[in-house]
């Protein structure tokens, strides 16, 4: 207890900002409020139960994924979805969902007529998020939005971003023009010398003339000019008329949809071969699974790195590499992410984050290996009873997270600790020190929960995948030795850690070590 409130106190380790949020306010300051729809399990009994306090289970997770069905109304489906979403983005979560089992547009309804398509639902989604501050706090709400790349809508979904931006400029560019164009007329009225009733008449005043075959020209509505007329004959000598920045939190971005959410496309080795090869890819309906229209996988992906480069969206998820390093696949694959993607796992699951800072544990010019296992130990502990204690937005999500109790511990501050000792960034070395601390971090994490499942029990989803979770360990043991091959069922091997490069021989030893225990 007193070592993590020096850590704390020191700076050396944080836990997510869900935890700052809400962690404490019922047990140290009796801070509480009714339920809001979340759920947990009794971790005595084992039993689901139903929250009736806002605060005394809190809701400390900061990343969710969740499930979402081609249903519009009931358990599960879309509109669900967003009350799920926030309740999560209210307490300060984030949450991602792979939206591919949703019908494309125009795909038939069960009761007749047609769906309006994936991304309508999705600008609904946008919309929501945009209107819910994380936490409570100034920062807009965590979401991520994945679609697979054999969905019909999926050039849409790609483009979606590159196409509102591209509305931002034209509002930009736009209002800023017809206001120049406007305020000319305007002045060519003021500046006009003759008759007071001629100077509103562009057949008299050849000043007036060109400023309206000039608006004209710049494609100004007929009506703004007949209107701005209008007023200079009332007396108005001022042009009341909006202009737009391109500020990320201005009024142009806030007028146009996807902005609230990170984008990613999942990629399957698949259609990365049909790239390759030049091959044409089919896009399924979702409804029966038939095709709905085939296109040139080059052309998708060309559109996918034109729209990244474009506005930074779409992200990609190799969806087949991430499923070979799945700890838990006999429960379903990996579908989706959180929205910065570091937790990627079954949907309806949620995961406890917390971060290290490594500068801190930087001791007269070495970095302190010793202090950093021990500090991993504890945070891991403390991840762990963070799934006891926590609340969440559905029942499944409760049972799920009880069950498979993911927690997920990093670092933050290499840049720092990397110029401390002098090595570049993206160096070598400085690429072999990050590998190094991050194969001792994730070794010690994976050895304190085999402790604790030693004392406790494993985790009630491990039996059943006992098989994959120690394949991909042992693979994680191969990358820290260094192996360039051996690998189990990876189609794609993994970057091992370059002993070669790597500064600090006993920080070597140890990534080595820790996964050999």
């Amino acid at each position: 207890y007193d070592e993590m409130r020096y850590m704390l106190a020191a700076q050396m380790g944080a836990p997510n900002s869900p935890q700052w949020f809400n962690t404490g306010l019922h047990w140290a300051y009796g801070i509480d409020g009714p339920g809001q729809g979340h759920y947990y399990v009794d971790f005595k009994s084992g039993e689901l139960v139903k929250s009736t306090s806002a605060y005394e289970h809190p809701q400390p997770h900061a990343c969710f994924i969740q499930s979402v069905q081609d249903d519009l109304v009931n358990d599960g489906g879309i509109m669900d979805l967003w009350t799920r979403e926030a309740r999560l983005f209210k307490y300060g979560s984030g949450t991602g969902s792979n939206f591919s089992s949703l019908r494309a547009e125009n795909e038939k309804l069960a009761g007749g007529g047609k769906s309006s398509g994936l991304m309508s639902f999705l600008k609904i989604g946008d919309r929501a998020a945009g209107a819910i501050k994380s936490g409570g706090t100034t920062r807009r709400a965590a979401k991520m939005v994945i679609c697979d790349m054999d969905h019909p809508d999926i050039e849409d979904f790609i483009n979606w971003k590159v196409v509102e931006e591209q509305k931002v400029a034209s509002l930009v560019a736009g209002s800023k023009v017809h206001r120049e164009r406007l305020e000319a007329i305007l002045a060519a009225i003021r500046s006009w010398d003759g008759a007071e009733a001629d100077a509103f008449d562009p057949k008299t005043n050849p000043g007036l003339k060109a400023a309206i075959r000039a608006a004209k020209k710049a494609h100004l509505p007929e009506a703004y000019v007949k209107r701005v007329l209008q007023q200079a004959e009332q007396g108005e000598t001022e042009i009341d008329f909006r202009t737009y920045n391109t500020d990320w939190d201005s009024d142009a971005y806030l007028t146009v949809s996807g902005q609230n959410s990170n984008n990613s496309v999942r990629v399957t080795d698949a259609f990365l071969r049909a790239v390759r090869d030049d091959a044409d890819w089919t896009l399924t309906r979702r409804t029966d699974g038939k095709v709905a229209r085939t296109v040139k996988a080059r052309d998708l992906w060309e559109q996918v790195g034109r729209a990244a480069w474009a506005c930074a969206d779409p992200g990609v998820q190799f969806h087949d590499t991430i499923n070979a390093w799945h700890t838990c696949p006999e429960d379903g694959p990996i579908r989706a992410s959180n929205p910065c993607s570091e937790y990627m796992f079954l949907d309806d699951t949620a995961c406890n984050l917390a971060s290290m800072n490594l500068l801190t544990f930087l001791r007269e010019g070495r970095f302190d290996a010793k202090a950093y296992v021990h500090a991993t130990r504890l945070w891991t502990l403390t991840l762990e009873v963070s799934v006891t204690m926590a609340q969440f937005p559905s029942p499944r999500i409760a049972e799920l997270s009880y069950r498979f109790r993911t927690l997920g511990l990093g670092y933050a501050n290499i840049g720092g600790l990397l110029m401390n000792l002098g090595h570049g960034y993206d160096s070598p070395e400085g690429r072999a020190l990050c590998g190094a601390l991050t194969a001792v971090m994730t070794g010690a994490s994976y050895a304190t929960s085999a402790e604790m499942a030693g004392e406790l029990g494993a985790f009630p989803g491990y039996e059943k995948n006992a098989g994959a979770m120690l394949r991909v360990i042992r693979n994680h043991r191969r990358a820290a030795q260094g192996l360039l091959t051996g690998y189990e069922d990876l189609a794609v091997p993994p970057v091992a850690l370059d002993h070669a490069n790597c500064p600090d021989s006993a920080l070597l030893n140890l990534a080595h070590s820790v996964w050999e225990e």
